[in-house]
């Protein structure tokens, strides 16, 4: 048996009216999940626990089938394990997001507003050199930055401590200033750095092309490193990750699982879809048993309050990575299952993670199901099935 989960990031979101009431995940033409729907288990699950904030981390923990209550370390140190940064038990891993903040002569820094959290979804390798620049400002014997991926970048702190910080998503278009860090290092940080990037050259050249510049560090996502348990001692599966997204590949690290490097995959809209499904069937071939492909493209369009662009994302997914998955496993005459979910919604209202149930579809080819759900949240819902404890959802695709 061959077990894949395709996980589209935020794919769940509310009724929106410009769609005439549905959601994007029922009006987008799904020809793929509308079929598998109809030989599928669907219902809902609660992939956040009570009193831990609804981000990708948690979430995903949640989905691979590790309770974050007893997992979760912070978000930052696991994006570090993925690009290979060490961690001492005294480390504290921040995100450092390179950002896009207003640029308003007449306004003290606090006064700014935060345009966007990704930059125009810009390059690691343009975003590579702007974090040289304020690397060559800021680094020092305590402070260490380390290039990631796209807009989203390693600080660490040596002997430092978990502080609570904002994460820039939460308060797109709003004024920075009550959402800056409370402790004077990481403000003088943040200030500095948007004195070092506003003017850089790279930034310059942005605007000419329309572009936002990324003018700003913005830390967040503090944690200690993390201790995973192997997820072949979990579930006696040898599994891989296929992710453009440092924290997926982190994750992927902690638990002792194969990491799949995509050439272009970026985690924006117009991802390499393809090289996603070619690798991660290949690894199939390869020997693995567990597949976890992971699509960002619908969270950031939900970030972007994009409708169309979310959409659009849904549509891709089921297009180029659920169809080509499903027909590759169909036709090599192997017994498997697929599930689909999201690991959280970002609803286009709020432009930020929900704490809501998302629906989920098993698919397993040793089993005749016959139903007439679609996919999609209210549909899940109504078949009155609910998995309240995330991690669980896990054992029972895997039949454990």
């Amino acid at each position: 048996m061959k077990y894949v989960v395709v996980l589209g990031d935020g794919m769940a979101d509310e009724p929106i009216e410009a769609l005439g009431g549905k959601t994007p995940l029922e009006y987008a033409k799904t020809p793929m999940l509308d079929e598998l729907s109809k030989k599928s288990k669907i219902g809902l699950c609660k992939t956040i626990p009570e009193g831990m904030k609804p981000g990708s981390d948690t979430a995903n923990l949640s989905v691979l089938g590790y309770d974050p209550k007893i997992y979760y370390s912070g978000r930052s140190p696991l994006e570090a394990l993925s690009i290979g940064v060490p961690m001492a038990d005294t480390d504290i891993a921040f995100r450092c997001n390179i950002v896009s903040i207003t640029d308003n002569p007449e306004l003290n820094f606090e006064e700014q507003t935060i345009v966007d959290h990704s930059s125009s979804e810009i390059s690691t390798e343009d975003c590579a050199i702007l974090l040289e620049a304020v690397k060559k400002e800021l680094e020092n014997e305590i402070f260490h930055f380390y290039v990631g991926t796209s807009y989203r970048h390693c600080l660490i702190e040596n002997n430092g401590e978990v502080i609570d910080l904002v994460q820039p998503h939460d308060v797109l278009g709003q004024t920075i200033g009550q959402h800056l860090p409370k402790k004077q290092i990481f403000l003088d940080m943040m200030k500095k750095s948007f004195e070092i990037l506003k003017d850089h050259p790279l930034n310059i050249e942005r605007k000419k092309q329309g572009l936002n510049p990324a003018n700003c560090c913005w830390f967040w996502g503090a944690g200690t490193k993390p201790l995973l348990s192997p997820f072949e001692d979990k579930y006696n599966l040898k599994g891989m990750m296929v992710s453009a997204v440092d924290l997926l590949k982190g994750i992927a690290v902690g638990a002792s699982m194969g990491v799949s490097i995509v050439e272009g995959a970026n985690g924006g809209l117009h991802t390499n879809y393809e090289g996603k499904v070619e690798a991660a069937l290949n690894s199939l071939k390869e020997g693995y048993d567990f597949v976890y492909i992971h699509v960002e493209a619908p969270d950031e369009m939900g970030h972007q309050g994009s409708v169309e662009k979310k959409v659009k994302a849904i549509e891709f997914l089921d297009e180029r990575v659920i169809k080509p998955v499903y027909e590759s496993l169909n036709e090599s005459g192997e017994d498997f299952k697929i599930l689909v979910m999201p690991d959280h919604p970002t609803p286009i209202r709020c432009r930020t993670h929900t704490s809501d149930p998302v629906p989920f579809l098993i698919y397993d080819s040793t089993a005749n199901v016959s139903a007439s759900y679609n996919y999609n949240e209210r549909e899940a819902k109504s078949t009155g099935y609910f998995e309240p404890v995330g991690h669980e959802l896990m054992k029972k695709f895997l039949g454990n």
